[in-house]
């Protein structure tokens, strides 16, 4: 068994005239990763590799998160298409693996991944931190394909407030 653990960043700072990729998270936003670190810790979601988007915003959440785990980050991940996110999940090695990313392609990625989506009015839209933890009968990453996962849980910061 494989098992992913999907991740938006969390709410980013559209104040200061930045590039894209230099925005940071805004107040709510490190508000929340710390929500979502606990949230995973508590209920033993813990990866043993995280592969974040090279973007400030992107390493923020991975950092306000608290979990201590292996990460890289990849240019790869910043403004992905599913497709593209499949391919950087099918390189992972560790069995549990975090991805973090931006919309829309880790909402759409999200959707594709699973069998039957969870049952959350949110899981459609993929706010900003929602996160979705999926399993996969598999042994190996590469073997990873669309609507091949199992829906765990599925949250967003505002249920953990």
């Amino acid at each position: 068994m494989r098992r992913l653990i999907l991740i938006r960043h969390a709410k980013s700072d559209w104040s200061a005239a930045l590039e894209d990729h230099a925005r940071p998270l805004n107040a709510r936003g490190r508000r929340s990763a710390p929500l979502i670190g606990a949230w995973l810790q508590e209920a033993g979601y813990l990866p043993g590799e995280v592969i974040c988007s090279d973007a400030a915003r992107t390493r923020e959440t991975f950092d306000g998160l608290g979990i201590d785990a292996p990460a890289s980050y990849t240019r790869l991940l910043y403004h992905a298409e599913a497709p593209d996110i499949l391919e950087v999940l099918r390189a992972a090695s560790a069995e549990t693996v975090a991805l973090i990313g931006h919309n829309p392609g880790i909402g759409d990625f999200a959707g594709w991944i699973v069998a039957t989506p969870p049952a959350h009015p949110r899981f459609h839209d993929y706010p900003t931190a929602a996160t979705l933890v999926a399993e996969f009968a598999i042994d190996n990453w590469r073997d990873a394909d669309f609507g091949m996962a199992r829906a765990l849980d599925f949250v967003i910061p505002r249920e953990l407030e």
